[in-house]
């Protein structure tokens, strides 16, 4: 009877086995793929912000060419009083000349540099809000197609086109996201009120 006993729990331990084994595994794929790029370029607020943010690169760039215009003839007239004395040491007037050149050059440099920082956070932000509301809506998008893993269709070699969903992930996203705020990532982090 003693050594019936180890048997016994020996046989149900074998039993139980495979009923915990097959807890364990995965569901099998059903999957889904999303041309993402075709996402970020057609959704309505992307469109959008696109189309602001390219405004404001224009804007930069035209002014980055106007500061380097003002810059570069004013430069040439001052090189070109230098070059006139020969050699001789420059008269207090010129010094004070290139010391301002040197100061509006310095303010170019830093204006520049702060509106190319502008630009970045505001296309990081733009982003940030696009991602934050893509996630919920392949979520919904695989429920409503009984997926369980979705692609982007560039990570696929290929797959048949009843898989692709991005149609649906375009209609939902532009429910969920009519618009973004295109303004700087510290714009939208400050406290209101402030």
């Amino acid at each position: 009877m003693k050594t019936m006993l180890p048997f016994a729990a020996l046989a149900a331990t074998l039993v139980a086995m495979p009923t915990v084994a097959s807890a364990q595994r995965a569901p099998g794929a059903i999957v889904v793929v999303v041309d993402s790029e075709r996402v970020y370029r057609e959704c309505n607020a992307c469109r959008t912000a696109s189309a602001q943010l390219q405004s404001m690169v224009t804007s930069a760039q035209a002014r980055e060419k106007a500061l380097n215009a003002q810059l570069q003839t004013e430069g040439t007239a001052i090189q070109t009083a230098a070059n006139a004395l020969g050699g001789k040491e420059p008269d207090a007037a010129l010094k004070a000349r290139a010391q301002a050149f040197e100061t509006r050059r310095t303010a170019a440099t830093q204006e520049l540099s702060r509106l190319q920082n502008n630009v970045q956070s505001t296309q990081a932000n733009v982003s940030r809000q696009i991602n934050a509301r893509l996630g919920p809506v392949y979520s919904q998008v695989m429920t409503a197609r009984g997926a369980n893993l979705a692609l982007d269709i560039s990570a696929t070699l290929a797959s048949a086109s009843a898989l692709d969903v991005t149609t649906d992930v375009l209609t939902a996203l532009n429910a969920a996201l009519p618009s973004v705020s295109v303004t700087p990532m510290a714009a939208t982090a400050q406290p209101k009120g402030r």
